[in-house]
């Protein structure tokens, strides 16, 4: 049976399906919207469109942003010569938070796994393969430390050793399994100081 109008209900389904809404926090979030003053909804709206619209991959990392390079990328101040790889770029944003680390990264878009038929052609290794025929003294392994992320790591292992450019990988303390976007920032710290060479 329905509660609500047509309009009401495409509006609490629309918004279930993002990730991590489930149907009651879609109901208040409808319910937020419908009792907002109609400026503060239009903004939202036009909001959303418009990074919709505009946020593309930067030239250099792949992370997401809505100019030519990210404001990472083209900071000058920023250790060029130091890339840490990780899956995505809320995995950027959490090593972002620590204030501490101060080379670039190269944002892969997923990680290898067979198992959901994504293979290293389907994330962004020969970007970074291309990225290293610069300058670069050492690559940062930070994926996460699933299976998938494990794999990735080793992948990306091997494809470097050939080039002699340090390799290393961030040291557990990270937990195994975990995602690091929920990870709080002196646990991400302790990983990036305590890295090993691969």
């Amino acid at each position: 049976m329905e509660y609500f109008s047509r309009q009401i209900s495409d509006m609490i389904g629309e918004l279930s399906r993002l990730p991590g809404i489930g149907s009651k926090s879609a109901q208040r979030i409808a319910f937020h919207i419908l009792h907002s003053p109609k400026d503060e909804v239009k903004r939202l709206s036009d909001t959303i469109w418009s990074a919709r619209e505009n946020v593309r991959f930067c030239k250099e990392c792949y992370t997401l942003t809505d100019s030519e390079l990210c404001p990472i990328c083209g900071n000058p101040k920023r250790n060029h010569r130091q890339i840490m790889v990780v899956e995505d770029s809320r995995d950027l944003a959490a090593y972002e938070k620590t204030q501490k680390y101060e080379g670039v990264y190269h944002v892969l878009h997923g990680a290898i796994s067979p198992m959901q038929g994504i293979g290293p052609a389907d994330i962004r290794l020969k970007e970074l393969m291309l990225r290293l025929q610069h300058d670069v003294d050492e690559v940062i392994i930070a994926t996460n430390s699933s299976l998938e992320g494990e794999t990735t790591a080793m992948y990306i292992a091997k494809l470097l050793k050939p080039t002699g450019i340090l390799t290393t990988r961030i040291a557990s303390g990270v937990p195994v399994g975990g995602d690091l976007e929920y990870i709080d920032e002196m646990t991400l710290l302790r990983a990036l100081e305590g890295r090993t060479e691969l």
